[in-house]
């Protein structure tokens, strides 16, 4: 329905803020004090206070395009604030969560980070007391007001590290994520295929793309990090919304289990698709960023990630689309994988954490909202409208997240479910897919960690 379609109609279009069904969490760790980080007091007013030099330094993993507003929303930063010098490190995603703690524990760390939400990153680093509890700069900003509670719980935590999803608020962001499927439009028309309306129908399309000698889904795995998108959008389709929320933070304890039927036939379907060559031959040893060049230039009917290669592809392209993994029966509501995006945090040993919340403040703002819709980002700001052309991959991808928010569907992400979760996910998902481990092996090995982590916290 895209690849004909040529008219250009521009639009704007009210934005619901992503809903995360049951964010509230009741979650402990282990026991031991905790060095808790004391909340700054509320700032005499809002914007840059002090008048000598600063210096803030910046860490974070954006790339590509996002990298580049990133530069831009910087120099006018300094350009409003003459005397603020900013200095950016820039990480990958993998290297921010190696990285990170020993940074920002040093003498000489960031003033501000982004920080991945969940016990393996933001839990671990309120725990050890090296991030600033943000509440008094929340309301001084009016940053409760600008998003919903629910995007909000997932950067709370207690002053102690000790519960999740509720507290003191630990980050900050106006921007979400959604995992979904891109097609190429042109391929699609040339298999004689319709947009899927079913699971079936979409397994259906990989094996008619597979026949055809075309790569029906382009991954590259090397990064680990990928294996997770593509076993959570089958997951997505077999366990409920209400089931993957408690088992990531933790509202049952040990009365959830990852052991059950409907993640073992996620990891069957995962493990088959590999088995039947739907995947890009040699994907265990590619590498992220090439599979998603490789999908920009045309190779592959299919792709499973993130909005954030809309900028790989063009904003306003055609000849890409996106689709939240169509479910079971048709006509069933849409579910995906997704939330908020990446939140700023403040390190706890910053000198400057009235001018670190400002500069939080900058860069989530209505401005940056509109330099950043163009690379994919979804602003999450109440009231936001949203414009966009129809037709393009990136409407797609914001009606996709519109209609996951209006059904209450959005899956928090699996791998924030305890310390060590992606780790082990990731390492069993890439033996899982490799063909060393059975599915049964796989949610085995990550029932263990789960199990072990919920009966640390008992």
């Amino acid at each position: 329905m895209r690849a004909g379609r040529h008219s250009f109609v521009a639009r704007s279009r009210p934005f619901a803020a992503v809903v995360i069904a049951g964010l509230i969490a009741v979650a402990c760790t282990p026991g031991g004090s905790t060095p808790e980080a004391s909340p700054p007091p509320p700032p005499s007013r809002t914007g840059i206070t002090e008048t000598e030099p600063i210096t803030l330094t910046i860490w974070d993993q954006e790339c590509c395009r996002v990298s580049k507003v990133w530069d831009q929303l910087n120099a006018e930063f300094e350009a409003e604030y003459p005397n603020v010098t900013i200095e950016r490190v820039n990480r990958d995603f993998g290297e921010l969560k190696t990285l990170l703690r020993l940074a920002i524990a040093g003498p000489r760390g960031p003033d501000v980070v982004e920080v991945n939400q969940g016990w393996p990153d933001m839990g671990q680093l309120v725990k050890a007391g090296l991030l600033l509890p943000l509440d008094n700069y929340a309301e001084s900003y009016g940053w409760t007001e600008r998003v919903s509670e629910n995007v909000l719980a997932v950067s709370r935590w207690t002053p102690d590290g000790e519960q999740f999803g509720t507290g003191n608020l630990y980050g900050y962001t106006t921007f979400g994520e959604i995992i979904g499927v891109y097609y190429n439009a042109r391929m699609l028309d040339d298999l004689a295929l319709t947009l899927p309306t079913t699971f079936d129908e979409f397994e259906q399309a990989l094996e008619s793309a597979k026949q055809a000698g075309e790569v029906p889904i382009q991954f590259g795995n090397l990064d680990a990090f990928p294996g997770i998108h593509e076993y959570v959008v089958i997951q997505d389709r077999m366990a409920s919304v209400d089931y993957v929320t408690d088992l990531v933070f933790g509202l049952q304890g040990n009365d959830l289990s990852f052991d059950t039927p409907e993640n073992l036939q996620a990891a069957t379907t995962l493990q088959e698709w590999a088995e039947k060559g739907y995947f890009t031959p040699g994907f265990g040893g590619g590498g992220y960023d090439d599979a998603v060049a490789q999908f920009a230039g045309g190779e592959g009917l299919f792709m499973i990630t993130g909005n954030w290669i809309v900028e790989n592809l063009g904003p306003d392209s055609r000849e890409f689309g996106f689709f939240v993994m169509p479910p079971m029966q048709a006509g069933d509501p849409q579910v995906s994988t997704g939330g908020a995006g990446f939140p700023l945090s403040i390190a706890a040993g910053t000198e400057h954490p009235d001018a670190a919340a400002a500069y939080i403040d900058w860069m989530t703002n209505d401005h940056a909202a509109d330099l950043l819709l163009p690379t994919g980002q979804i602003p999450l700001s109440i009231g936001a409208t949203v414009p966009v052309q129809d037709g393009t991959v990136l409407a797609d991808v914001v009606d996709a997240a519109g209609a996951v928010s209006d059904a209450n569907g959005m899956v928090p992400y699996l791998d924030w479910a305890t310390p060590t979760f992606y780790d082990t996910t990731t390492a069993s998902i890439q033996e899982l897919m490799a063909l060393r481990i059975t599915p049964q092996e796989l949610v085995q090995e990550i029932e263990a960690d789960y199990s072990g982590f919920q009966s640390s916290r008992a």
